[in-house]
């Protein structure tokens, strides 16, 4: 069927852009939205992204500010990867999850990281595809991936709220711990009205 072998080979052979691909100056937003549209694998004329999109990833602090008005590689790496969990995450989930993987890690060490594993999926999903499946069989098999993605959402959401409510428990631990250095200075007060007492009293 030649649809399915045009999907196959899109999916076996285009691929987002690596990091040290990246273009080494400052992109202008218009350009951004190009450039990022151009490294992401779909199968429509639909764009991903648009300026107003980009302005309001960077209000909910989901990327740094631009360096007046050009954007660096690490804008063209967030870009990718918001676009990429969009299809599948909220806004909130996405920006919630980000800042627990990038605690750890560098924007460029990241992004390597979260396009190898784009790509081993790809690869997975292309194996998948069958040059000669026929019409009568698409039914079956889109509704099979269908289940298969509506279950591999369900858990990723669950892991999220896991993340988050274990993040929110150690958050509030921090403020029950007491300050240390108050604690010192308040039983260095009682120490030292306790002491003007006993001399007072002698």
């Amino acid at each position: 069927m030649k649809e399915s072998k045009q999907v196959k080979e899109t999916l076996t052979n285009e691929r987002p852009a690596s990091w040290k691909e990246f273009p080494d100056i400052g992109l202008y937003k218009d350009q951004v939205v190009t450039y990022v549209s151009r490294q992401l694998v779909r199968f429509d004329d639909e764009e991903p992204i648009t300026s107003a999109m980009i302005n309001n990833y960077i209000k909910d602090k989901l990327l740094p500010r631009a360096d007046g008005k050009k954007y660096s590689r690490e804008h063209l790496a967030g870009l990718i990867e918001i676009c990429i969990l969009k299809q599948v995450l909220s806004v909130r989930d996405i920006g919630f999850l980000l800042q627990q993987v990038m605690d750890e890690s560098t924007p460029e060490l990241f992004y390597e990281k979260f396009i190898g594993d784009v790509n081993q999926s790809l690869t997975q999903i292309a194996e998948y595809v069958e040059e000669e499946w026929c019409l009568q069989d698409l039914p079956d098999i889109a509704l099979r991936m269908a289940i298969s993605c509506y279950c591999s959402k369900l858990v990723c959401e669950r892991l999220i709220d896991i993340i988050r409510s274990s993040a929110s428990a150690e958050e509030n631990k921090k403020k029950e711990k007491p300050d240390i250095k108050l604690v010192e200075q308040h039983e260095n007060k009682q120490e030292y009205k306790k002491e003007t007492k006993e001399r007072d009293l002698e």
